[in-house]
C-alpha cells in the first residue's frame, strides 16, 4: 500500500460514512447519502469548503431567562464575577451547539478545534472568566486550519493560557517553569521521540521560562471591566542572553531589553522549536491518532508519520495545518479496511453524533432560545456523565483516553457504560420535552410510516418483513457490517420475542389500518424500540 498516496475508489455508503464519522462529530443520514458515489477528494474537498458555512457564528450569549442580559452577546457587557460559573456554562453549551448544527453543510471544522483544545489545553477548572475562556476558543476555530507556527505564538500569549500556565507570574525575578515545559512536552516536540529518547533537557526548560518572562494580563475576573489582553512589560523580562542544549544545536536567543523584546525573543523561541525535527512527528502523530487510528505501529511510523511531517515542515508548506489534514484525510492509510471501526467513541462521537445520525433539530439559539437550553443541555450534561466533560480537562495532558495506555478503550468503564444506555434511552424512549411539539428522540411510528410503501393501503401492498425493519434500522449505523447470524437474532430473538415472524405482519397491518388505535401503534412501537435499543447496546455501535 502507498499509504498516503491519495484513495481514488469512489465512495461507498460505508466508506462515506467512514469519513463523516471520523472528519466530523457523526452525520445524518442524509449526509451520508449525499456523499456515497463521490470521488474520495471531492468528498473531502467539500468538508473544508464547508467550513466557510459555520466559521462565524453569532457570539454565546447569556441564556438565563430572568437576566438582565437574557439573549445578549456575554462580550457585549461588562464582567459579572457573580455570574461567571453560569455564564461558563453558557460558553459550553454554545459550543456544543455548534458541533451538533451543521445546517446540512457538513465541516471539520468543529472536530479539529476539539483536537486543538485538547491539544492546547485551558480548562475550566482553573479559567474562571469567561471572557478569557470565549476568545481562547474562538483563536482556536478561527486558527485550526492555519498556520500552526502562527497558533503556537498566538497560544503562549494568549489571556486565557497565561493564567492557566501561570506565565503571568513568571518574571525575571521569579521565573515560573510551567509553560516552558508544556509547551516542549506537549505542544511542539514532545517529550520523547518514537524510540524512547529525550527531545529536551530541563535547562531548556529553564532558558524557555526565561525567554517568556514579562507577559502579563490585565483585568482577569475583576467585576465591571470590560476590555482585557495581554501585554509584555520589559521591566519583569530577564533580558540575558539564552542559550539552549544540543538537542536545539545550541541554539543562543539574544536577550533584548526593548519593548519589542518579547515578541521577538518569543518568536524565535518558537522558530527553533520548530526547527526541531520531532516537532513536525509530535503533531502528525496525535493528527494520526485523532483521525486515523491509535495504534502507531513502526510501520506506520515510518511510511505515515515521517513523510507526512516531513511534508508538514518542508519549505512549500511551512506548517501549515490545512494541507496535511488534507492529505491525511484523501489517503490510502485513511480509507484502508483496517481503519475502519477501530477506534472507540468518546462521548462526542457517542452522544452528538446519536443526535445527527437520528436527526434530532437543533433549535436556533436566538429565535428558540429556551429549546436550544433544554436541547444542548441534554448533550453537554449526558457527555460529562461518560467522563468527558466540554472544555473541561482534568490536566493539561487532555482527557486521558487520549493519551494514556490503551487510549480510546479507557472511556469504557461500567460507570461510563451505564451513562451511555441511560443517555441513548433517552433517545430511544422520547421523554424530554425540548418544548411543546417537540420531544427529544426517536419517532419509530413515523420511521415505519416512512419506509412502508403505500402504507395506507395494506390491502394493496404487503407489509414490510421484520428483514426490511431490521435493514433500514442499521443501514449506516455501525461501521462493521453485522454477521447473518447476528440478523437472524436480531429478528427473531430481540425483535420478534421468539415468536413467528408472520405476527409482525399482523401487528404492522392492524397498525395501518388504525393508525390512531393506541394498542395498534403500541405494539409496533414496542417492537421497533426494543430493537433499536438492542443495536445501540451492541459493541459494533461502540466502535467507528
Amino acid at each position: 500500500m502507498a499509504y498516503l498516496d491519495p484513495y481514488t475508489v469512489p465512495l461507498t455508503a460505508n466508506k462515506a460514512a467512514h469519513l463523516l464519522r471520523r472528519a466530523t462529530f457523526g452525520p445524518t443520514r442524509q449526509e451520508i447519502t449525499a456523499f456515497t458515489g463521490l470521488n474520495p477528494g471531492t468528498a473531502v474537498d467539500q468538508l473544508f469548503a464547508n467550513v466557510s458555512y459555520t466559521a462565524s457564528p453569532p457570539p454565546p450569549i447569556d441564556l438565563t431567562p430572568t437576566s438582565p442580559n437574557y439573549q445578549k452577546p456575554l462580550t457585549s457587557f461588562p464582567f459579572i464575577s457573580a455570574k461567571s460559573g453560569e455564564h461558563s456554562v453558557h460558553l459550553r453549551y454554545w459550543w456544543v451547539g455548534l458541533m451538533l448544527l451543521q445546517n446540512g453543510k457538513p465541516s471539520v471544522l468543529e472536530k479539529l478545534t476539539a483536537f486543538w483544545q485538547n491539544h492546547f489545553v485551558v480548562s475550566q477548572n482553573v479559567m474562571a472568566d469567561y471572557r478569557y475562556m470565549y476568545r481562547y476558543l474562538k483563536f482556536l476555530r478561527d486558527n485550526s486550519l492555519g498556520n500552526f507556527k502562527t497558533m503556537t505564538i498566538g497560544i503562549t500569549k494568549d489571556p486565557a493560557m497565561l493564567i492557566f500556565q501561570n506565565g503571568h507570574g513568571n518574571n525575571k525575578d521569579h521565573p515560573n517553569e510551567n509553560y516552558a515545559r508544556e509547551l516542549q512536552e506537549l505542544f511542539t516536540v514532545g517529550q520523547q521521540d518514537y524510540y524512547g529518547n529525550l527531545n529536551y533537557t530541563e535547562e531548556d526548560v529553564k532558558a524557555a521560562a526565561k525567554v517568556l518572562t514579562g507577559w502579563m494580563v490585565t483585568n482577569y475576573y475583576v467585576n465591571g471591566t470590560s476590555d482585557f489582553t495581554a501585554n509584555f512589560h520589559r521591566n519583569y523580562h530577564d533580558s540575558s542572553n539564552k542559550t539552549f542544549s544540543a538537542k536545539y544545536g545550541g541554539i543562543t536567543i539574544q536577550g533584548r531589553t526593548d519593548d519589542a523584546g518579547g515578541d521577538a525573543e518569543m518568536n524565535e523561541l518558537i522558530d527553533m522549536l520548530l526547527g526541531h525535527p520531532e516537532t513536525p512527528k509530535h503533531i502528525c502523530r496525535k493528527l494520526y491518532r485523532w483521525y486515523v487510528n491509535q495504534n502507531v505501529t513502526q510501520d506506520i511510523e515510518n511510511n505515515v508519520i515521517v513523510p507526512l511531517a516531513a511534508f508538514f515542515a518542508s519549505p512549500e508548506n511551512n506548517y501549515n495545518i490545512k494541507p496535511v489534514l488534507e492529505k491525511l484525510l484523501k489517503s490510502q492509510i485513511f480509507f484502508s479496511d483496517e481503519n475502519v471501526g477501530a477506534i472507540i467513541k468518546s462521548p462526542m462521537e457517542y452522544l452528538i453524533g446519536m443526535g445527527r445520525y437520528f436527526e434530532q433539530p437543533c433549535p436556533d439559539m436566538m429565535s428558540d432560545t429556551a429549546a436550544y437550553v433544554n436541547y444542548v443541555r441534554f448533550f453537554l450534561w449526558g457527555m460529562g456523565a461518560m467522563n468527558l466533560e466540554i472544555l473541561t480537562q482534568p490536566l493539561v495532558f487532555g482527557y486521558p483516553p487520549y493519551y494514556q495506555v490503551g487510549y480510546s478503550k479507557n472511556w469504557i468503564n461500567g460507570s461510563t457504560i451505564t451513562a451511555r444506555r441511560g443517555n441513548s434511552d433517552t433517545m430511544i424512549f422520547p421523554s424530554l420535552v425540548v418544548k411543546p411539539g417537540y420531544t427529544l428522540g426517536i419517532d419509530f411510528l413515523n420511521w415505519i410510516q416512512q419506509i412502508q410503501p403505500n402504507f395506507a393501503n395494506s390491502s394493496a401492498t404487503p407489509a414490510i418483513t421484520p428483514d426490511e425493519v431490521l435493514a433500514a434500522f442499521s443501514k449506516n449505523l455501525f461501521a462493521i457490517d453485522l454477521s447473518d447470524t447476528q440478523k437472524n437474532y436480531l429478528i427473531d430473538v430481540v425483535f420478534m420475542n421468539n415468536l413467528p415472524r408472520i405476527e409482525w405482519r399482523y401487528e404492522l397491518n392492524a397498525y395501518r389500518n388504525a393508525p390512531t388505535n393506541v394498542n395498534a401503534q403500541n405494539a409496533v412501537k414496542n417492537r421497533c424500540s426494543m430493537l433499536m435499543r438492542y443495536l445501540i447496546r451492541m459493541a459494533e455501535y461502540e466502535v467507528f
